[in-house]
């Protein structure tokens, strides 16, 4: 028995990760082949097209084509950072007029447009925000199914066991890595910092640095010439879960410097940055923030932050920090990403045409099992469980000791 037609809105926020194309394209891969009748539409820019109302308009031929998107990074229907409860960013962004209320205005857009579900592809923000969305349109009695997918590299969402692209973003950030590494042979005595993202969890960090340290296994080796594993290898790994005690730390790395002639760092954006942000404060430097408040990140620069208190602890000669965030999170997503996208975009549309909303993904809370998380449950910043044996292991592979929570020395 087909369901009573219906319309359905798609958009993609926040910043990028190797999934969005692909969700985008399987939704409307999926909802063609189980409900061919219903109409479908993109917001442009996430919740920016959504105020504006500037939209595309689902064809038989994109329909057609849908698959296709599978095999591209970022997002075809591009995305924003909007709050849709941030009044004074919205006006002053010319989203809305003043004495407007942009969560009135994006749920009158709705309207307007007939959309009966909406999916959201993004991360804790976009979801909170399409939480917030929910909340006013069900107190407004306009009936709306909103139905998120949870997209953040850093594998950061609560309740969400594994968020979409968090695994093509490890793969991609080992694979920029193998190639900046090389560098070790510009000059004596480099110190190489791999700054990766992560704000708050260092999963996506210490994800990388396991499958580049693996890509190392099978290589040979020819260390009689200089082409040895060691020297390749990660040396240590910095994440917003684990202290750091710089001097106990120089000491150590001292020692590799002295006997391998070069250090390869891998740091979380999000390491040591209450101390970074405390410094900045401190000499009335200017911290930029976005409109959930967040720090730029961008504006931070922690790996130089650590190059600088490291370098000369090291003797270090040379200098280099290499940020992969962009190289990874743009990427298309691998075979492992595409399926659980694949996955949890059926459960999307099972959760559509029963009048279910929530957060697609599996609930860490009830088992990991594969359902609509309630949005008010949805929160960001879940810390990397830094005690799970694989990085254990990790860690005593490359000689790092276990620690505490971060507490970072001036």
């Amino acid at each position: 028995m087909s369901s009573p037609k219906k319309k359905v809105a798609i958009l993609t926020a926040g910043g990028h990760a190797p999934c969005l194309s692909a969700a985008v394209g399987q939704l409307i891969l999926h909802y063609t082949q189980q409900c061919p009748d219903w109409d479908i539409i993109c917001y442009r820019s996430g919740y920016k097209g959504l105020l504006l109302g500037d939209h595309i308009v689902v064809t038989p031929e994109i329909r057609a084509q849908a698959s296709v998107l599978r095999q591209f990074g970022g997002s075809v229907i591009g995305n924003s950072r909007v709050k849709l409860t941030n009044v004074k960013d919205a006006v002053k962004r010319g989203l809305v007029k003043e004495g407007q209320l942009p969560l009135a205005v994006a749920a009158e857009q709705l309207q307007r447009d007939g959309v009966n579900i909406l999916h959201t592809v993004g991360g804790d923000d976009t979801n909170t925000t399409a939480a917030d969305l929910a909340a006013y349109l069900q107190k407004n009695n306009y009936q709306l199914n909103v139905i998120g997918l949870p997209k953040t590299i850093d594998n950061d969402i609560i309740p969400i066991k594994q968020s979409l692209g968090a695994v093509t973003a490890a793969e991609q950030g080992a694979h920029f890595f193998a190639n900046v590494v090389t560098e070790l042979g510009a000059s004596a005595r480099t110190l190489i910092v791999h700054e990766v993202m992560g704000r708050s969890c260092g999963w996506l960090t210490a994800a990388t640095a396991r499958v580049y340290q693996q890509s190392l296994a099978p290589k040979t080796w020819v260390p009689a010439i200089g082409l040895a594993r060691e020297r390749y290898a990660v040396h240590a790994i910095y994440l917003p879960e684990l202290a750091l005690d710089i001097e106990a730390e120089a000491k150590r790395l001292r020692a590799l410097m002295d006997r391998h002639g070069n250090i390869n760092l891998f740091v979380s954006e999000g390491a040591g940055l209450d101390s970074i942000i405390a410094e900045m404060t401190a000499r009335g430097a200017p911290i930029d923030r976005d409109a959930f408040g967040h720090v730029r990140l961008d504006t931070i620069n922690p790996g130089k932050w650590f190059a600088e208190r490291f370098a000369t602890m090291l003797g270090a000669e040379k200098v280099l920090v290499q940020k992969s965030g962009y190289f990874a999170r743009s990427a298309p997503a691998n075979a492992e990403d595409l399926q659980l996208i694949d996955t949890c975009v059926l459960k999307a549309i099972e959760c559509a045409r029963a009048g279910v909303s929530g957060l697609i993904g599996h609930d860490e809370e009830r088992g990991d099992v594969l359902r609509a998380i309630e949005f008010p449950r949805i929160k960001g910043g879940k810390a990397f469980d830094t005690t799970q044996p694989w990085f254990k292991k990790l860690l005593e592979e490359i000689g790092q000791p276990l620690t505490a929570p971060i507490t970072v020395a001036h």
